[in-house]
């Protein structure tokens, strides 16, 4: 199986198991826990974005790289970010919620964002045209199609969703993983010549985004559990879908070298995240 079939099947058996784990309650918080919510969307689809487009500016990236990242920035939270959240001691049902939020909006959104990014270099260079009705149309058919589809499949035949819904998430995980192995050994060449360049932007960018949530969320007060559930659900972004819409969608393999490089990066520092919360529990940070 190519990695162009493979890409985009995994991506929608990723999304569809996210979907098994959904239900309207999920989304109600957004009315429950308004400030929570509110933050948490706020941090992931627009300071996020807000802090890509900045990045790009201040390290002058070479466009397609600006753009990958931009992309990258544009996607919702990842398939572990709930489990992770969980390990943490954060807010399980607030993560959970955020995951659902960003996930449906993101047919709009991520093409709204890219276009932006885009569209700002656009002078460039000519490979960063797209009209935005086909990038909405990819996403809803490879993303927000099967999440209705595991979250229907949940609502109407819940018992047999619950039943499988762990093997779903195992399993989509390990595509992930072999979307980001495959898609690294397929661009290494790309990589290895970029990565000095990007890598840098994409580290200070996930930092950068962590922070801002942690940071955001003790300012307004708000519970550690539920800074944790942000920070973290900002920081591990969905990369497979970064780099679907790069190497699909847009078909150029160096826009993918943000993703693949962040997907790596992003499971390192969560791994230091989670220690730092579960042994010193990051009494300066959410003190209140």
């Amino acid at each position: 199986m190519t990695l162009k079939l493979l890409l985009p099947l995994s991506l929608a058996f990723i999304m569809f198991s996210m979907g098994l784990s959904l239900v309207l309650d999920d989304f109600r918080r957004v009315v429950v826990h308004p400030l929570a919510m509110g933050f948490g969307l706020l941090s992931q689809m627009l300071i996020l974005p807000l802090i890509a487009f900045s990045l790009v500016s201040l390290f002058s990236l070479e466009p397609n790289l600006a753009v990958g990242l931009i992309i990258l920035a544009a996607c919702p939270g990842g398939i572990t970010s709930n489990l992770l959240t969980q390990i943490a001691g954060g807010d399980s049902a607030l993560s959970v919620s955020l995951t659902a939020v960003t996930s449906l909006a993101g047919v709009i959104t991520i093409p709204l964002v890219v276009n932006l990014g885009m569209a700002w270099y656009a002078g460039s260079t000519d490979t960063l045209a797209l009209p935005i009705g086909s990038m909405i149309g990819g996403v809803f058919l490879i993303s927000t199609l099967p999440l209705m589809m595991g979250m229907s499949l949940r609502h109407f035949r819940r018992e047999w969703a619950v039943r499988i819904e762990p093997a779903a998430r195992k399993v989509a995980v390990f595509l992930f993983i072999l979307v980001v192995a495959a898609t690294f050994m397929g661009q290494w060449g790309s990589i290895s010549e970029f990565f000095i360049e990007a890598g840098p932007v994409v580290i200070v960018l996930n930092i950068a985004t962590i922070a801002s949530a942690l940071a955001g969320a003790r300012l307004l007060g708000l519970e550690r559990r539920q800074a944790i559930a942000i920070g973290l659900e900002c920081g591990l972004q969905n990369a497979a879908m970064g780099i679907f819409v790069a190497g699909t969608l847009l078909a150029n393999s160096t826009m993918v070298i943000p993703s693949i490089i962040y997907a790596l990066v992003m499971n390192i520092s969560a791994a230091a995240f989670i220690l730092a919360n579960r042994e010193t529990a990051s009494s300066f940070l959410f003190s209140r």
